[in-house]
């Protein structure tokens, strides 16, 4: 929470407590008290604008500033108990944050980032009906850099989420207010920073979201995985993603739903995700493509060393590209289920699966057998592990939006409670003993990355 920011809310609760416990004593003091907390408001106004967690603070300030008149016993009973009321109520919003809090990468290198807005001229666009569309591809690379420019503003970074001020609709459930104040979020990157000289190229990872997420939810873990030496490529797959920016400015959201019902989601999913996969596949093309990379990044690429990662969807995006695209050299699916037509017997490099605790027998069965049909035939082999403690969603940024309170209160619900800052950390450090091998040439050992942390099973494939 910004210092600000928590001033006020301190002050605003304060003055509260103190006309709750004692509404007849120091009436001039409190008066004054109020009247700074007004000054402060205003300033927090001109600052940041509108904030929404705001509104049941200002209503407390209200009646705290209300003059105190002689009541009767069940009137001050009444005033007392709306009080408290109004000072729980005051609290309460902010289980959701202003702008996400991220952890710092944990890698030796500064990390810079620059996004590309680019347009496949080849493919048509599916998803919308006009036949002279072209599908965009939008990817922001995180990348190792020099620590020339290491001293920076949150507020000089590229926004952390594509489309504020103008968000096309809800993202993953959220209304867009919650979003308002996002461009505050510290991404602990540098825009267009000079790569590092550590190396003469840096190997690639690109990685893609799951269903319906912005690439903005993974900027915690593709952060500290540039931080440790790879050039992570995140992709936006617009009109599936819940906010992408194209190239032309637009900000647009789905232009699909995948239905009810597993029947409808699988076909959906059989039907999409071969475009994703196209979309990664150009991705690589770009790479070599003189110009389409900038001047920070070109000629710093390792593409004959390239990985693909992917969450849920995504995950399932990476394999299928990877069994059909020789360039990819290793793949990774965090807890995806597989679709569309995959070869294990056809990937060129090792396959590791990592997993949540998942809920459901039925889903835990199809996902074993999808991915273990897969994973048995790979040549080069691979492992699986499930991270215990963690849920779906602990390997995006999604916990990073609420306070230490509403984290609690997420996870009594959804379960996950390792967290997404101790998930990332695990997936983060077996991804890179994972990577070592087939991207750097060195020696990694995933299982012992893996026996660092409590309740992570599993091992290495069986063929």
């Amino acid at each position: 929470m910004p210092p600000i920011d928590a001033i006020l809310l301190a002050g605003l609760i304060a003055a509260g407590a103190w006309r709750l416990a004692a509404p007849g004593r120091g009436r001039q003091a409190r008066a004054v008290v109020c009247v700074g907390l007004v000054l402060l408001a205003g300033a927090q106004y001109a600052l940041n604008g509108f904030t929404w967690q705001f509104v049941t603070g200002y209503l407390l300030l209200a009646a705290t500033a209300l003059p105190v008149h002689r009541a009767g016993a069940a009137a001050r009973w009444a005033g007392a108990v709306g009080l408290a009321v109004l000072i729980l109520a005051a609290l309460a919003p902010w289980a959701l944050l202003p702008a996400p809090v991220l952890p710092q990468p944990r890698g030796p290198h500064p990390v810079g980032e620059q996004v590309f807005r680019w347009v496949d001229a080849s493919r048509e666009e599916t998803a919308t009906p006009d036949p002279a569309d072209r599908r965009n591809v939008v990817v922001q690379a995180w990348y190792p850099a020099t620590p020339d420019r290491a001293a920076r503003s949150p507020r000089g970074q590229t926004p952390y989420l594509d489309g504020l001020g103008r968000l096309p609709g809800p993202i993953m459930a959220f209304p867009t207010f919650v979003f308002r104040r996002f461009g505050e979020a510290d991404t602990h990157a540098t825009p267009r920073a000079s790569v590092s000289n550590a190396r003469r190229t840096w190997p690639v990872v690109i990685f893609s979201p799951g269903y319906g997420a912005p690439r903005a939810f993974y900027t915690g873990l593709a952060a500290d995985l540039a931080s440790r030496g790879y050039v992570v490529l995140t992709v936006d797959h617009p009109y599936e993603a819940a906010v992408t920016q194209l190239a032309d400015g637009r900000a647009v959201g789905p232009a699909q739903y995948y239905g009810r019902g597993d029947t409808e989601r699988i076909a959906y999913m059989e039907r999409q995700i071969p475009i994703r996969a196209a979309d990664l596949r150009f991705v690589l093309d770009q790479l070599a493509r003189p110009g389409a990379i900038g001047p920070q990044l070109a000629g710093r690429l390792d593409t004959d060393r390239v990985a693909a990662i992917g969450h849920s969807f995504g995950g399932a995006t990476a394999v299928l590209a990877a069994s059909e695209d020789p360039r990819i050299r290793a793949v990774a699916d965090i807890d995806g289920m597989l679709y569309g037509p995959v070869r294990g017997e056809a990937l060129k490099g090792p396959l590791l699966l990592l997993e949540s605790d998942h809920d459901g027998t039925g889903f835990r069965a199809r996902y074993v057998a999808a991915t273990e049909a897969v994973l048995s035939r790979v040549p080069a082999g691979g492992w699986r592990y499930a991270i215990g403690g963690a849920n779906h969603f602990s390997f995006t940024d999604a916990d990073y939006f609420f306070s230490l309170p509403g984290r609690w209160a997420v996870a009594q619900v959804m379960g996950g409670e390792r967290g997404a800052a101790a998930t990332q950390q695990v997936a983060a450090d077996m991804l890179d003993a994972f990577l070592q091998g087939p991207l750097r040439g060195e020696a990694g050992n995933v299982a012992q990355a893996a026996a660092r942390y409590d309740g992570v099973r599993g091992g290495p494939s069986r063929r």
